[in-house]
């Protein structure tokens, strides 16, 4: 831990109010052990603690619905508590809520603690003089353009893999042999975040202990992760990031996803309403193609059915099937002046999508 973080954890980490649920999964003592070792002494849910495969008092054991939360919420507005942690059955994925200056709970998605742990974490290593002149950053090319922003600001390189936290492993095995890189953090939009090369998975009790850890950090320097967060919001412009679900049944299911997926690649698009398209990548032919002029150049990244735009502004747009259910995903991250401007775009964006579907199907 960076001394910095030490003094703060040291002056506040005892009267950190903090509450965390393992929603019956295998976090409880684990992460309760490790935030005890630094200091802090989470308030923990209690009937969340008992192992149950049912987990009869959720409706999905999924850290990154607000939902999943609410017995913790609902525990730190009794106790006074300003921030809430949830881990989800195996403990690698870790869910957030804060309280905001109006009192209320807002549960933050994965994008947002990732660009606050990443923040946090170069913030940290700069102040400390241990940011390597090498360092390096892996995310999933679905997860907050806001990363490349953050990771220029501090002239750290920042790579972009596939979904899965697999190939974020990949990069790290790869790494520790030629030495070219170091690695400092790696995260995914699904709440799944890595600092150190322990693992090659994400982890959600470490997670817990660097964001317990930030929160202090930022309780000593007289602000909270809310005001943080709009901090970096101000700093590089705001970044609005959504996803949608396309729900596909029957047992053709995939073969009718990746057709769609297969028909985007062969439709020329120049733009999303007003948002101009300037790249098109196809990930299952690992190319990348520029809008303007038909140049093409390699990704160089393992190939998956998927095809994303870069859009002129920083914005991206992304379809891909899901590998897992029967689902076409699509990812907006949508970059503006403010929240509002981001809302308005976002909306634009997803009426063009939708036709752009339909012209497909």
């Amino acid at each position: 831990m960076p001394e910095a973080s030490k003094k703060a954890v040291k002056a506040c980490g005892k009267n950190l109010k903090l509450v965390y649920t393992p929603v019956h999964g295998s976090g409880y003592i684990p992460v309760t052990t490790i935030l005890k070792k630094i200091g802090i002494n989470a308030t923990v849910v209690p009937e969340q603690t008992k192992k149950d495969t049912d987990f009869s008092t959720v409706e999905l054991p999924n850290p990154e619905f607000k939902e999943t939360l609410s017995m913790g919420i609902a525990l730190a507005e009794k106790i006074g508590a300003t921030v809430v942690f949830g881990t989800d059955p195996d403990s690698d994925r870790l869910g957030v809520a804060v309280k905001g200056k109006d009192g209320e709970f807002t549960a933050l998605s994965g994008n947002q603690v990732g660009i606050l742990l990443l923040d946090y974490i170069l913030t940290r290593l700069k102040e400390d003089g241990k940011l390597p002149a090498n360092a390096a950053v892996v995310k999933s090319f679905v997860t907050t353009g806001m990363a490349r922003a953050i990771c220029n600001k501090f002239g750290v390189t920042l790579f972009e893999v596939p979904v899965g936290f697999k190939f974020i492993g990949d990069k790290i095995k790869q790494w520790e042999k030629d030495g070219k890189y170091t690695f400092v953090f790696g995260f995914e939009e699904s709440c799944g975040y890595l600092r150190g090369t322990h693992a090659r998975d994400k982890d959600a009790v470490v997670a817990s202990m660097l964001c317990a850890e930030m929160v202090c950090y930022y309780d000593y320097k007289g602000k909270t992760v809310s005001e943080r967060l709009e901090e970096i919001y101000k700093d590089y412009g705001y970044v609005l990031d959504k996803n949608v679900s396309i729900q596909y049944k029957g047992l053709n299911a995939m073969k009718e996803m990746n057709a769609v997926v297969d028909g985007l690649k062969v439709k020329p698009v120049t733009k999303f309403d007003i948002y101009k398209v300037a790249y098109i990548r196809d990930y299952s032919k690992n190319i990348k193609t520029e809008v303007a002029t038909g140049e093409t150049s390699e990704i160089g990244s393992p190939t998956t059915n998927c095809v994303y735009y870069e859009l002129e502004n920083g914005s991206f747009i992304c379809v891909r099937p899901s590998g897992t259910e029967p689902k076409l995903k699509i990812y907006y991250s949508v970059k503006a002046n403010t929240k509002q401007d981001a809302e308005e775009a976002l909306a634009k964006m997803q009426e063009a999508v939708e036709k752009l579907l339909k012209s497909v199907v």
